[in-house]
């Protein structure tokens, strides 16, 4: 299995940090936040990895090289645009193959393993959905029965991670797309599983933000 991480956005709300630095390479605890990431997936037994970029993305391939100081093997995907989240995707199938992979956001920080992960997803895709943080009081989806509904009265957020089967974004056309479309019509097809991840899990989309996570890593490390 290989994992692919979304490291292409803009960052916007993260301005002026991410003028002159791409969101991934911001640091709290120490480390830049990609490296979180990265030791995630080389726990979960994965040795493989993709991530695209866009914006300030040779200072990502500087950093990171080819991943071996990390134990794994890193490939680029480069958008002279960011192409939004299943635009990237569609984009990178070349490199991650025909067989089911892990897609994980570069602008969050999760407790999460994904050893946890199954195998492959029921139907096209398997997403991990978290307790609703204050700024995203509504959610994305419902979670019933093991299965995500693209509406109810009980949604959780989508967390950013997914395993995902490559038919899902096979009929794409090159270009901008978001994810969100994809999955709900897939949702609405029974196609789409889903768990409850109740630990920890931080969307990096503020300065704010990123200064909460630096200060809960930096006490987590004093306290051993």
């Amino acid at each position: 299995m290989k994992a692919m991480i979304l490291a292409a956005g803009r960052g916007e709300r993260m301005r002026p940090l991410t003028d002159s630095t791409p969101k991934p390479l911001l640091k709290a605890g120490g480390k830049a936040l990609i490296e979180y990431h990265l030791e995630n997936i080389r726990q979960a037994g994965i040795r493989e990895v993709v991530i695209n970029h866009a914006w300030l993305g040779e200072q990502i391939e500087t950093f990171l090289g080819d991943g071996s100081r990390y134990g794994l093997q890193i490939e680029y995907s480069r958008e002279g645009e960011a192409l939004e989240t299943a635009g990237g995707i569609q984009k990178a199938l070349p490199l991650l193959g025909e067989t089911p992979f892990i897609a994980i956001n570069g602008d969050i920080w999760t407790d999460f393993s994904l050893s946890k992960l199954p195998s492959e997803p029921v139907g096209l895709a398997h997403l991990v959905l978290v307790n609703n943080p204050a700024h995203h009081p509504a959610g994305d989806f419902q979670l019933q029965d093991g299965r995500l509904l693209a509406q109810g009265a009980y949604c959780l957020t989508f967390s950013g991670i997914g395993l995902y089967q490559p038919a899902l974004f096979a009929g794409l056309q090159p270009g901008k797309s978001p994810l969100a479309p994809l999955l709900r019509e897939a949702m609405d097809r029974g196609e789409i599983s889903g768990e409850h991840h109740a630990g920890q899990w931080f969307d990096i989309g503020t300065p704010q933000r990123l200064d909460e996570l630096d200060e809960m890593l930096s006490a987590q490390a004093q306290h051993g």
